[in-house]
């Protein structure tokens, strides 16, 4: 608890300027200060550093970059290690596990200890390492180290502690998996193959014991030797010689035959009576050529040869395909007797593995489904019904069905929504699946105590959102929306949106949902926005459209001239963007909304649809927002949103300004450039610079190149699955002076302007640009970034702000922020030739663009600002003739804005609705609104708004604002409460709009009326108290980074100010001291997917998006971290191992002495010796496995290990008294036999035995 009594008259609050250079406003970098004045606020701060700690909580979704799999047939738990060294257990429902190796090695080959609850990892760096599973978040117990040989291949029998290795030398190795130590006992190539062999067998591929004999080892090596070694006599049982390699062996359970794969495509099968030749050759997929050769078929990587009781073995294969058949999709073959089913993938397979009844090797193996896991999917075959259907998958696999580009994340939701989105989506599941339950049932998880709602919402490419059930730590889908259905489908190749976007048109870029309201905004990359209402009814509803022109006219941002320097502004209105254009279901498409030279002008990018459509129950459309070309410029990205269902008002920016719509009424009320938002209150001296005559803008310069480009560009829109360092196209012709703030993002060199010829059809021309200019750019009108590399000339790319910021990381070795744009004052000197330059798509030598497959490129909702230099510097040092003067080329973007009852000037006494802009130079605007109360006038009256507001400052893009009443309580936004507006109607009960507004002087009897705004920037954090607009406190939260993302969250029935930094800082601020609560170095920004997929709730909760088909959740609450054992699930659960089937006596005496083998005898101490230290290394970790036993944590399994042990000792009981009492009986005979021996012979002399 502290008390803080802040004064708050004291400031020069005359100025904007005078409040950002205030001596009461400035600090150190993580220090806050605060103002004196003689009003006193009491705000008792309960949350303290004890309140907070970040950990991660689950991971959803598909393992990125799969390559092994492993099942344990007991405990029905499986296993998926990963290319970044991940290793994903799932069981039944909510038993979802990952494991992270720390080395970040591959992982080669997983093994279970089968109903031990103990895994064996081999990786790519030749390290061995065992998990224990017996704990909810498992641990390695320990690791061996390969030094001198690389590890191609594993067996651990079933109920053995001796790990078979094998290495790319040809030698096999033994481990004890308890101690985790080499055995002395090795079988080295040149032993296993005869002398006379003249060349090197190759790595072992496939060691696995026979069924017949655990003392012998069949050993497969890679040129298709195979080497069955009797590990008692230490010599060749047989060894065959086959042509082609050997990619996998299977035994048949008897263990007198066995089946490999090989590189041409064919089966062999081999009988142990005669090893010279193959029993069988088989080349499934190869059929006779008319001149009767086979066809030639592409290696089958994998066969496993399963036996079944009642009908004929199953033979299941991937590969194997002929060559001859192009574009066949990757298959997996189910040979059952003489039925061939072929089973195509949609992925490439990485893995399969067959599902057996027992886990013994010698058994009937009765096979029931196949887990096939594949490059983007897990896929499990139902083995026991003929057409061999798919089971539904009960995990969330398919996040990356359409690439991610955004998430939202929502804790605390209404209770009710869950449910009625759950039952609309329900209606829309898939069928054909498998009747039987998932058979991969493992491990028990229970619903926690600590459970609420929560949705997380994702926004994918193709324009499709998906609301998640969250809630329990668990994700499981619940509704699916497709955005697209809303527009025309775009012809391929022709059109405006293949003009502007051919690959992901409808791509989404950022959402706003209001739960209470049920109001679903979203946002598109072809610059549109849709607005969605929820009805449980289906309607037919006509879509309205608005057109909004919001953009810079040509001669809002004019060339600066060498000579001409008028510091004096234009007239009002003549930078502001066209009034907005309404137009319900007209899309002037027609070669007359071109101009004479062909430019398009008032042209959307999308065509919506103009005739009445049928929706289903769900989310239905209710407006569509275009913004509209202009002079052939395509519209820019809208880079902020917010939506109030109150008030019926919806607000977005972009780089040219602001459009508030009211959606009630379907009109535009505001549609204003940021500079005209000003008015006379412009905190910057902005340079205007005389037109030149003959000449195209810079703004035409600059940004014509959209649709130029976009044919190359259009592959970045989605960040590559590959690493960032892969973006560059060709970094080293990236010629460019990066200012010393790491908020810009490079400064170019200021030159003389070089006159710049262009023709006026410029932008439609696909021709040449002509010489190379080594210079990066940006169109300081537009929110996305345009990287210039080794092409002939400028040009723009639609590529976000992941790209440049890839290129510039990387060129530079340092991280800056993605948020601000280069300058173009230094214009190219370009040698012009009597027709001008010609544009190019592609220069000659140019590495075409990689095509975009991956999620979190677009403009979410980071600010983006166009400054000349650093913002860092306008508020450090003179940048021109004045210290905070701004050369009239800059534009501002809006950055962020949010709705809510507040002060719009200083001597307002009562709050009224506003609209808070903030923009990327970090300027905070108040814009006043006057809203009819009346329904009936509100559906007729206008909204009116005043632009002349407040006017607050910050350092960089401003990123999130929110309210505080003086107690320091969180203030929410006013919403109107959900009717469903296609619900029948009730005469006696109109249906009339329900708004609840939380007024900021509701609570504040104690303080007076007033309230505290809270807002951060990328550098620093204000709070402010309204209506005097006095900066009561300010923390600079980082000096060397910049915040990605800022949100005002509850947490311990309190708030704080959650911020993520570039650098992988994760922060809390207290509210509303701006005390540091945490920080934590949590994760380096290696992947701008993070930092555009991270998003903060309430609860303490976060998510980002870890990869490109996975979902991190994290949370950073003390309290959650102590509750987290409870909520996860249990991997291992006691089970006892299924006893194995008796052979009978004769099988038992002919079929080998398999039982007898003891492996200790062979490979202990003892009798191998040690190993070579060097070979080697141990890395002990906490225990061996049977530490490991006792480990195991939760009170329900030891209660059950407990009832397990006391049955089974009871049992043991049992069996003693039986032997006790056979003993006895047999003593007694043995006694009566003894004793009439002796009066036999009591009387008989020597001579006569």
């Amino acid at each position: 608890m502290k008390k803080f009594r802040k004064v708050l008259d004291g400031l020069t609050t005359s100025s904007p300027g005078a409040t950002v250079s205030s001596p009461s406003c400035g600090s150190a970098a993580g220090t806050p200060t605060a103002a004196p004045t003689p009003k006193e606020i009491d705000v008792q701060e309960t949350l303290v550093s004890e309140n907070f700690q970040l950990c991660k909580t689950v991971r959803h979704g598909f393992p990125y970059q799969p390559t092994a799999l492993a099942f344990d047939p007991v405990q029905k738990i499986l296993a998926i290690g990963s290319r970044s060294g991940g290793v994903r257990i799932l069981g039944r429902p909510g038993v979802d596990c990952y494991c992270q190796h720390e080395s970040g090695a591959a992982v080669l080959q997983l093994q279970f200890l089968i109903n031990e609850g103990a895994l064996v990892s081999a990786c790519a760096d030749d390290t061995l390492h065992l998990w224990n599973l017996r704990q909810r978040r498992p641990a390695i117990l320990h690791s061996l180290k390969f030094n001198r040989e690389r590890i191609t291949f594993c067996h651990l029998p079933f109920q053995s502690k001796w790990l078979y290795v094998g290495t790319e030398r040809g030698n096999t190795h033994i481990v004890n998996i308890e101690s985790f130590i080499l055995s002395g006992y090795v079988i080295m190539w040149n032993k296993a193959i005869e002398l006379s062999t003249k060349t090197h067998p190759g790595p072992v591929v496939h060691l696995s014991d026979s069924p017949k004999d655990e003392g012998k080892l069949l050993i497969g090596f890679e040129s298709g030797t195979i080497v069955q070694w009797d590990l008692r006599g230490k010599k060749a049982d047989f060894r065959i010689y086959y042509d082609e390699a050997i990619h996998s062996v299977s035994w048949h359970h008897e263990g007198k035959q066995f089946m490999c794969s090989h590189s041409d495509g064919s089966l062999t099968l081999w009988n142990l009576r005669n090893t010279t030749k193959p029993f069988q050759v088989t080349f499934p997929h190869g059929k006779i050529q008319k001149d009767g050769r086979k066809e030639s078929c592409k290696p089958i990587l994998k066969v496993e040869y399963k036996t079944c009781r009642n009908s004929e073995p199953f033979v299941i294969f991937s590969g194997g395909l002929s060559y001859d058949k192009a574009g066949r999709r990757p298959a997996l073959t189910i040979m059952h007797g003489k039925a061939i089913t072929v089973l195509e993938m949609d992925y490439p397979i990485v893995e399969f593995m067959v599902l057996c009844e027992t886990p013994y090797n010698n058994e009937v193996q009765e096979p029931y489904a196949v887990v096939v896991l594949l490059e983007k999917d897990l896929i499990v075959v139902d083995l026991t019904q003929s057409n061999y259907p798919v089971f539904e998958n009960p995990y969330p696999m398919d996040i990356h069905e359409s690439p991610v580009t955004c998430t939202a994340y929502f804790a605390d939701c209404p209770p009710d929504i869950i449910p009625i989105l759950y039952s609309i989506g329900a209606k829309h599941k898939k069928t054909g699946y498998s009747q039987k339950e998932w058979p991969i049932s493992g491990g028990t998880w229970t619903l926690g105590s600590h459970t609420y709602p929560e949705i997380i919402i994702t926004g994918h490419a193709d324009g499709s959102i998906k609301f998640w059930d969250a809630s329990a730590i668990t994700l499981q889908m619940l509704y699916k929306m497709k955005t697209s259905k809303v527009f025309e489908k775009p012809k391929p190749g022709e059109g405006r949106a293949a003009e502007l976007v051919e690959e992901d048109p409808f791509a989404i870029q950022m959402v706003s949902w209001c739960p209470q309201s049920r109001i679903f905004c979203v946002v598109g990359i072809s610059a549109h926005i849709i607005l969605y209402r929820f009805s449980k009814y289906d309607a037919n509803t006509q879509i309205v459209s608005l057109e909004v022109r919001l953009q810079c006219d040509s001669e809002d941002v004019i060339s600066p001239s060498e000579n001409e320097n008028n510091p004096s502004f234009s007239e009002t209105g003549s930078h502001s963007p066209q009034p907005h254009h309404h137009h319900q279901h007209q899309h002037p498409a027609s070669p007359g909304s071109r101009t004479p030279e062909g430019i398009k002008d008032s042209i959307p990018c999308l065509k919506v649809k103009d005739r009445a459509v049928r929706v289903p129950p769900g989310y239905q459309s209710e407006l569509v927002i275009q913004l509209l070309w202009v002079d052939g410029e395509p519209p820019q990205q809208i880079t902020s949103l917010d939506i109030n269902s109150a008030y019926g008002l919806l607000a977005f920016g972009n780089c040219n300004g602001l459009a508030v719509v009211d959606y009630l009424q379907k009109t535009v009320i505001l549609c204003m450039s940021t500079l005209d938002l000003y008015g006379s209150t412009d905190p910057y001296q902005r340079l205007t610079r005389s037109p030149r005559r003959n000449r195209q803008s810079t703004s035409e310069f600059c940004m014509r190149g959209l649709s130029n480009f976009y044919s190359d560009s259009k592959k970045r829109i989605r960040t590559s699955y590959q690493s960032l360092t892969e973006l560059t196209d060709n970094q080293q012709s990236i010629d460019m002076e990066r200012s010393k703030s790491p908020t810009s993002v490079c400064v170019c060199s200021v030159g003389s302007p070089v006159p710049v010829h262009y023709p006026t059809s410029l932008h439609n021309d696909p021709r040449v640009l002509p010489e190379p200019v080594a210079s990066l750019r940006a169109s300081h009108c537009s929110p996305v970034f345009y990287l210039l590399d080794n092409v002939k000339g400028p040009g723009r790319k639609l590529s976000l702000p992941t790209d440049l910021k890839t290129d510039l990381d990387h060129v530079n070795g340092h991280c800056t922020s993605p948020t601000s744009q280069p300058c173009s004052a230094g214009k190219p000197r370009i040698p012009m030739g009597p027709e001008g330059p010609r544009l190019t798509r592609r220069g000659p030598g140019r590495p075409p663009f990689r095509k975009a497959q991956s999620a979190a490129c677009m403009e979410i909702s980071l600010p983006v600002s166009h400054t000349e230099e650093s913002r860092e510097n306008s508020f450090t040092r003179s940048r021109s003739s004045s210290v905070s003067s701004i050369d009239r080329d800059t534009k501002e973007a809006v950055t962020t804005l949010q709705f809510g009852e507040s002060y719009g000037r200083k001597n307002d006494v009562l709050p009224t609705p506003c609209l808070w802009v903030g923009t990327s130079l970090g300027v905070v605007l108040l814009i006043p609104m006057s809203i009819p109360t009346d329904q009936e006038e509100r559906m007729e009256e206008p909204v009116t708004m005043g632009v002349s507001g407040a006017l607050l400052m910050l350092k960089g893009s401003v990123l999130r604002f929110s309210f505080l009443d003086c107690m320091g309580a969180l203030i929410q936004t006013p919403y109107e409460v959900w009717r469903d507006h296609n619900a029948p109607e009730d005469p006696d009960r109109p249906r009339r709009r329900k708004l609840v507004h939380f007024s900021p002087s509701s609570s504040q009897d104690a303080c007076g009326d007033g309230h505290l705004a809270v807002v951060c920037s990328e550098r620093q954090a204000k709070v402010f108290l309204m209506p005097s607009q006095s900066c009561l406190f300010v923390h600079n939260i980082t000096e060397s980074s910049f915040v990605l993302r800022a949100d005002v969250v509850s947490v311990c029935n309190s708030v704080c100010l959650a911020c993520f930094c570039a650098n992988g800082h994760v922060m809390t601020l207290s509210l509303p001291s701006l005390r540091p609560l945490m920080d934590v170095n949590y994760l380096p920004l290696t992947d701008m997917r993070i930092a555009r997929t991270f998003y903060f709730t309430n609860g303490g909760q976060a998510l980002y998006l870890s990869s490109p088909t996975e979902i991190q959740r994290i949370t950073y609450s003390q309290e959650m971290c102590d509750n987290l054992q409870e909520m996860l699930g249990e991997l291992f659960t006691p089970i006892e191992t299924p006893e194995a089937q008796n052979r009978g006596f004769l099988k038992g005496f002919f079929g080998g002495n398999a039982h007898t083998f003891d492996r200790e005898e062979l490979f202990g101490e003892a009798a191998a010796g040690k190993a070579s230290r060097s070979l080697a290394q141990h890395i002990p970790g906490q225990g061996g496995v049977e530490g490991m036993k006792v480990a195991a944590s939760g009170a329900v399994g030891e209660l059950a290990r407990a009832r397990i042990a006391l049955d089974e000792r009871g049992q043991r009981l049992g069996e003693l008294e039986e032997r006790t009492a056979l003993m006895m009986t047999s003593a007694e005979a043995f006694s009566k036999h003894a004793h009439e021996l002796m009066l036999k012979c009591k009387d008989k002399k020597w001579y006569q035995f």
